[in-house]
C-alpha cells in the first residue's frame, strides 16, 4: 500500500503552481454533457476525483480526447445510458452533478448514490427539494436516485440552507428547463460562480451567481466552447498554511487572491507575513505562531476545507485556540492522529480546544480524509523526527503531485510502497 515517509524539520521555501479547482472541475465536467457539440476544458487538476468522473461520463457514451495533462475535449453527442452506477462512482461525492446535467438534457437521469469522504452527513434533501420544484419526480431505490420529468419548468426556489452542491445541481437542471428559476439563499462559492461561467460561455442564461439570489432563465439549447478552470483556493490555503507551520518562504503562483481572503486574514492573525500581487500570495512565517479563534461558514467565511490545516497550525502556537466547524460534524476525525504526534486538542461536539505546544514528533499516523490528510502531511513536515502517512488515497483525490511539489519546496518527503523502502529513506535522510 502506498505511503508517504516524511522526515520533518526543514522550513519549505520556494514558488509553488498551484492547479485547477477540483471542486469547480467536477461539475464543470458534469455539465459538459448538456450539449451534443464539443467543450475544450482546460486547467483541469489530474487528481483522482476527476479522472474517476471522466471514467463513469466515457462508461454511458460521453467521448473523451485527453490533448495534455490539464486539458480534455468531451463531446456528448452519443450519450446512450443515462444509468450512472460504476462502482468507482460511488466513491465521490461529485457523482450527484450528473444527475442535474443529465436530468436538464434528457428530463431522466439514474445516479448511485454519492460517497466520498467521512467527514459527516451531507443530505441530499435540499437537491430533491430543487428538483421536485422544477416538476421532476425523484426517487431512491436499490442505491440509486432516480429522476423524471416530462417537462422542467423555472420555479422560485428558496434552500433551507447553503448547499454548494444543491446550488449546483439545481442551476444546471433549470439552464435547459422552461421559463425562469430564482434560487435564493444560494452557495456564493467562487466553484459556484465558475459554473455559471462556464454554462454562459455555452449560451445559458444566469445572473446572480456569487450572490445570495441566482436567476436563470431557460435556453432550448447550449453549444460548445472553450473554457479554463480557476485556481484551486483550497489547494493554494493548504500551501499557504505549509509555510506557517515549518517556519516557511512559499509564494502560491497562480491564485486569485479574492479567493483566498478569509485566509490570509488569519494567517496574519496568527503572526505569519502576507504578501499580494495579481496572481501570487506570498507568506513568510519566522517566529512561532500566535493563536486565534476560528469558526467555518460558508463563503465568503473561512473554509471547512481549511479547517484541518489551520488546527494544525494552531496546534503549534502560543496559547490557546478554538476551532468550530459549523459544516460538518465529523471534521475532527484527524485529531487523534495528531495527538499521536504530540498536538494538545479536546473536542467538544464541532469544536475542537487546542493549547499550543512547541513541537509535533514523528509517529505513524493515517489520512482519514482529504484535506486532513493534507494537513498530517504538513504536520510531518514540521516534527521532529520521521513520521508515515497511511491511506494517503484520500490525498490524492483532491492533490496533484502533492509529494512531489513539497520536494520542490525543500520537503524532505518520498512515496514509498513497502516498509523496507522507509529504512532506505531513513538511512538517505539520517
Amino acid at each position: 500500500m502506498e505511503h508517504y515517509a516524511i522526515k520533518g524539520g526543514n522550513a519549505l521555501v520556494g514558488e509553488v503552481e498551484i492547479g485547477g479547482a477540483k471542486n469547480a472541475a467536477l461539475p464543470i465536467l458534469a455539465a459538459s454533457v448538456m450539449t451534443d457539440e464539443s467543450v475544450y476544458i482546460d486547467n483541469m487538476p489530474d487528481v483522482r476525483d476527476t479522472n474517476v468522473l471522466l471514467k463513469a461520463m466515457a462508461n454511458i457514451g460521453v467521448m473523451e480526447k485527453r490533448t495534455g495533462r490539464h486539458s480534455v475535449v468531451l463531446n456528448a453527442a452519443n450519450v446512450s445510458n443515462l444509468v450512472v452506477e460504476d462502482d468507482n462512482i460511488k466513491k465521490i461525492r461529485a457523482s450527484y452533478y450528473l444527475i442535474g446535467a443529465l436530468l436538464s438534457k434528457y428530463k431522466r437521469a439514474e445516479v448511485a448514490l454519492p460517497g466520498g469522504c467521512d467527514i459527516g452527513c451531507r443530505a441530499i434533501d435540499q437537491h430533491i427539494k430543487g428538483f421536485e420544484a422544477l416538476g421532476a419526480e425523484v426517487v431512491i431505490e436499490h442505491g440509486l436516485i432516480k429522476t423524471r420529468a416530462e417537462r422542467l419548468m423555472g420555479a422560485h426556489i428558496y434552500m433551507d440552507c447553503v448547499s454548494v452542491g444543491a446550488t449546483i445541481n439545481v442551476m444546471m437542471a433549470a439552464t435547459l428547463a422552461e421559463g425562469t428559476t430564482i434560487i435564493e439563499n444560494a452557495a456564493k462559492e467562487p466553484h459556484v460562480v465558475d459554473l455559471a461561467n462556464f454554462l454562459n460561455s455555452m449560451g445559458a442564461n444566469i445572473k446572480g451567481a456569487g450572490t445570495d439570489v441566482i436567476r436563470i432563465k431557460g435556453v432550448t439549447r447550449l453549444h460548445g466552447t472553450e473554457y479554463a478552470i480557476i485556481p484551486d483556493q483550497i489547494e493554494a490555503g493548504t500551501f499557504m498554511f505549509a509555510a506557517a507551520v515549518t517556519k516557511g518562504d512559499i509564494t502560491v503562483k497562480n491564485v486569485i487572491p479574492k479567493h483566498l481572503e478569509s485566509i490570509v486574514a488569519k494567517l496574519i492573525e496568527i503572526g505569519c507575513q502576507v504578501e499580494e500581487s495579481d496572481d501570487c500570495m506570498r507568506v513568510v512565517a519566522s517566529k512561532r505562531l500566535k493563536t486565534t479563534h476560528v469558526k467555518t461558514l460558508p463563503y465568503p467565511g473561512f473554509p471547512t476545507d481549511m479547517q484541518p490545516q489551520i488546527a494544525v497550525a494552531l496546534g503549534l502556537s502560543q496559547g490557546t485556540s478554538i476551532v468550530t466547524d459549523t459544516i460538518f460534524e465529523n471534521r475532527f476525525r484527524y485529531v487523534d492522529e495528531l495527538i499521536r504526534m504530540g498536538a494538545h486538542i479536546k473536542v467538544e461536539g464541532t469544536t475542537a480546544i487546542i493549547d499550543g505546544v512547541e513541537k509535533y514528533t514523528g509517529a505513524r499516523i493515517s489520512a482519514p480524509d482529504l484535506r486532513a490528510g493534507a494537513a498530517l502531511v504538513i504536520a510531518a513536515l514540521a516534527a521532529e523526527g520521521y513520521t508515515t502517512v497511511e491511506d494517503i488515497h484520500y490525498i490524492e483525490r483532491g492533490y496533484e503531485d502533492f509529494h512531489l511539489k513539497l520536494q520542490a519546496l525543500g520537503a524532505q518527503i518520498e512515496l514509498l510502497t513497502d516498509d523496507k523502502e522507509f529504512q532506505k529513506f531513513k538511512l538517505k535522510t539520517g
